[in-house]
């Protein structure tokens, strides 16, 4: 029988799971601040509001009588998930797990409670706890949102005068309560870890190691991802994770998206979200990796019904793709053309790829996640096979200048 399913918000990165609901046979109503938002193309129904705005996004809900409520990529809805399934007695990751996952501060008490590794961290109000925070250190530190997303107000702190160049952008960006964490800055290789919160427990489907810009080592240019890696123990990474989403009563049918880092033999959490990666890692990559319907489970545990068990399928187990976001050559300018574009499309292994600009445009170089200007997915069935496949995007795929 045919489900309403509501989803927030309704951005270019929700069109994947609106088309899953409705290949699945049910009927779509997204929320979004925008009336011109590129998912209420393909929605049986939309309405334009503030996703944080919960009691209009509850009104919303109650008007269409949904039978669900998902969100998808997107972390700031989390918080209106949950309120509006609760009112509606609906499934949801609930009120206090919507915390958790978009609250870094609750995420860094959690994991020093269960004895999980964990960097030196304070909630800072002013400049100057983060100046007392910095002083105590005596070592680099970070300061970023309490819960925001796309890197956005996160700095490297190596001086004193930055702390104040940089608090107020910071503190801008958290939503709940306006506050800054403060941590300690640790070198180390950084990693993804994808998953699916099944009825048996946690179930990790695909890992990343990320590579950063030079410019920037807060925004990732690559995230290759493998089952296995010879120079890290994925095991314990994946047993840390684990243990972070199994204690914290993550219900089931929630995907997870976790980032930490690796130094000293610890795998650090930088944080966690009770929804799948963006930029199609959820949509697409998962998957492909796993061999796992993450949307379909998503979907049928948001509708009340209880999904089987999964696991990584065998044909999938030697299997590495990337997630390669393309860098704006030397400080940027007008593009006048780009070349090796007819590659992009006519290769097999490449299965996604786009420019976030056109010919004509002015770039520059990213500051932000959500300002990186463009990328590609592809995969091969060996590593080996990936990164020859790398080694001739990067030969043939060229952005040129207006001189």
């Amino acid at each position: 029988m045919s489900k309403l399913i509501m989803v927030l918000p309704a951005t270019f990165w929700q069109i994947p799971i609106v088309n899953k609901i409705k290949k699945m046979g049910h009927k779509t109503l997204l929320v979004n601040l925008y009336e011109d938002s590129p998912a209420f193309k393909i929605a049986d129904y939309h309405e334009v509001a503030d996703i944080l705005d919960k009691e209009r996004c509850l009104e919303i809900a109650k008007k269409y009588n949904v039978d669900a409520i998902i969100s998808e990529e997107c972390d700031i809805a989390m918080p209106t998930i949950a309120y509006v399934a609760e009112k509606m007695g609906l499934p949801s990751l609930g009120i206090r797990c919507a915390a958790l996952y978009t609250n870094k501060f609750l995420m860094r008490e959690f994991s020093s409670q269960l004895n999980l590794p964990y960097v030196d961290y304070k909630l800072c109000k002013t400049p100057k706890d983060v100046e007392v925070f910095f002083d105590e250190l005596k070592c680099n530190i970070i300061i970023k949102p309490l819960d925001s997303n796309s890197s956005h107000g996160v700095f490297k702190i190596t001086a004193k005068e930055q702390i104040h160049e940089k608090f107020d952008e910071t503190i801008s960006f958290s939503k709940v309560e306006k506050v800054v964490l403060a941590e300690r800055y640790i070198e180390g290789t950084e990693f993804t870890i994808d998953g699916l919160k099944t009825t048996e427990g946690h179930v990790t489907l695909a890992i990343s190691e990320k590579r950063h810009y030079k410019h920037n080592i807060n925004i990732a240019n690559e995230l290759f991802f493998s089952h296995y890696n010879d120079r890290f123990d994925y095991d314990e990474l994946r047993r840390v994770n684990d243990a972070f989403v199994n204690y914290s009563k993550l219900p089931y049918g929630t995907l997870t998206h976790a980032e930490y880092k690796y130094k000293d033999g610890k795998y650090y959490l930088i944080e966690i979200g009770a929804r799948g990666g963006g930029n199609l890692i959820s949509a697409v990559i998962v998957p492909l990796m796993s061999g796992v319907d993450n949307y379909a489970y998503l979907v049928n545990s948001a509708l009340g019904f209880k999904p089987d068990p999964v696991s990584i399928s065998k044909d999938c187990r030697d299997r590495c793709c990337v997630l390669y976001f393309f860098d704006t050559p030397g400080t940027g300018g007008k593009v006048v053309k780009i070349e090796g574009e007819d590659f992009l499309n006519e290769n097999a292994y490449i299965i996604d790829h786009a420019f976030n600009f056109k010919v004509g445009d002015t770039i520059q170089k990213a500051v932000s996640d959500s300002a990186r200007i463009g990328y590609y997915i592809a995969y091969e069935e060996t590593c080996e096979g990936l990164r020859k496949l790398m080694d001739e995007i990067n030969n043939r795929v060229k952005i040129i200048y207006e001189e």
